[in-house]
């Protein structure tokens, strides 16, 4: 089964949208397997910018045939926007796009829940979206949720929001004091976004086994290490954003999985709160920020930058089973006279190479200083460079099979694989 998954390595923002954009070209499917809408994948094509919050970007390819899964939970009206966005770039999505009718979606109340959780942690706040996904994610858990595929039966949806209100309006009202919401309220909002959904349920597990023959590219959201079990919890987002989640959320075998993609930046970045041990004091993490356009596509938060933090980037690759590294913006490096690469941590413990399950915050990277680059274009890649991707390689023990630079889907490198040279 040629099934490829594409991860982050990172606390996200890697650039996975345009990577996978990029690999859609060669995959007839593309199927998104977990997150929400506190995800941005931005894809920039010749002049215009497409941002992609639930949709697989994949899409935004004529023909392309794609779909969300189970493990999704889904903002309506961000679900709508995109889909008209998506149609206006690449045509109709009829027959095109499968929405799993396991899916959950994330209503009114998560969202002021959301809002109000980070707000009450004052000393200890994780810095979310506050897109309402952890709600969501934690009434799936607790049997609460609403599923996507009872649009199609206004009855059965009434007695599901009632039931979730049963849960939430206690929350709502004794937690933060907050008006309760009605089951009529929440029906007001969810019936006119209902035609957006109607046409696209369906079972994408079933699909993706009826064309498990094709080439299938499988797509995260957020990082490995923003995952709710692997992460650095308690600095986390909700869903598990590692490769064995693709199982999970689509509804397919794991041996299914034939190649894990992993994407990670030159550097590091991380958005919200957390511990950062490669972070860049901040008149270099602002230059960085700028050249690198590190803001948050869902947010427009600033991201935190740092210099890569190769023992973060091993634990990653095992966790995934990373097969192949994509680079992206090696070329926001350019132009400093030194670029540093965390090699190993000074722990209470002693020196390490591996990434702790706690304690992160108390750690000390051991730098690796490498000479610095000049200008970084598609036709050149400065020696200093290559030297760069060379050490990360032996490092890591994976090879790095594209660079990309720049913002634009057609400004990437691939790898000579005959010649093992860019």
């Amino acid at each position: 089964m040629p099934f490829t998954v594409i991860v982050g390595l990172q606390w996200g923002d890697e650039g996975k949208g345009k990577i996978a954009d990029y690999l859609s070209g060669e995959f007839g499917i593309v199927a998104r397997f977990q997150g929400g809408a506190n995800a941005g994948h931005t894809v920039n094509i010749g002049k215009k910018s497409y941002i992609m919050h639930i949709l697989p970007t994949g899409l935004l390819r004529q023909g392309t045939k794609g779909g969300v899964g189970a493990g999704v939970v889904i903002d309506l009206e961000t679900l709508r926007d995109e889909i008209k966005v998506v149609e206006k770039a690449s045509g109709p999505l009829k027959d095109r796009l499968i929405i799993d009718e396991r899916a959950q979606i994330v209503l009114p109340f998560h969202k002021i829940e959301d809002a109000q959780i980070e707000e009450s942690r004052k000393n200890l706040r994780i810095g979310t979206t506050q897109r309402g996904i952890g709600p969501s994610y934690r009434d799936r858990y607790a049997r609460y949720g609403v599923r996507v595929g009872l649009l199609r039966d206004e009855g059965l949806l009434a007695e599901a929001i009632e039931r979730a209100l049963s849960f939430n309006n206690p929350i709502l009202e004794s937690m933060f004091g907050v008006k309760p919401m009605s089951r009529d309220e929440i029906m007001d909002w969810i019936m006119p976004l209902r035609d957006y959904v109607l046409p696209y349920l369906g079972d994408l597990s079933a699909f993706l086994w009826r064309n498990r023959d094709q080439k299938i590219l499988l797509e995260g959201a957020q990082g490995t290490l923003l995952d709710v079990d692997f992460g650095t919890y308690p600095y986390v987002t909700s869903s598990h954003c590692i490769a064995g989640a693709a199982s999970v959320g689509l509804g397919i075998p794991p041996y299914w999985l034939e190649n894990v993609i992993g994407v990670t930046k030159a550097y590091t970045t991380r958005v919200g709160e957390g511990p950062f041990p490669t972070e860049m004091d901040e008149a270099l993490s602002a230059e960085i920020r700028n050249k690198g356009s590190e803001f948050g596509a869902s947010t427009g938060r600033p991201r935190r930058c740092g210099w890569l933090d190769l023992p973060a980037l091993r634990y990653a690759i095992r966790l995934n089973g990373v097969k192949e590294i994509m680079m992206t913006k090696l070329d926001v490096l350019s132009g400093l006279p030194e670029v540093l690469v965390a090699v190993a941590y000074e722990t209470p413990a002693g020196k390490t190479r591996d990434f702790p399950i706690y304690g992160l915050e108390s750690v000390k990277p051991v730098y690796k200083s490498m000479k610095g680059w000049g200008t970084f274009t598609g036709e050149r890649i400065p020696h200093a460079a290559l030297e760069f991707i060379k050490l990360v390689e032996e490092e890591v023990g994976v090879p790095i099979t594209l660079l990309s630079y720049g913002g634009d889907r057609a400004e990437v490198i691939r790898r000579r694989i005959i010649s093992e040279e860019f």
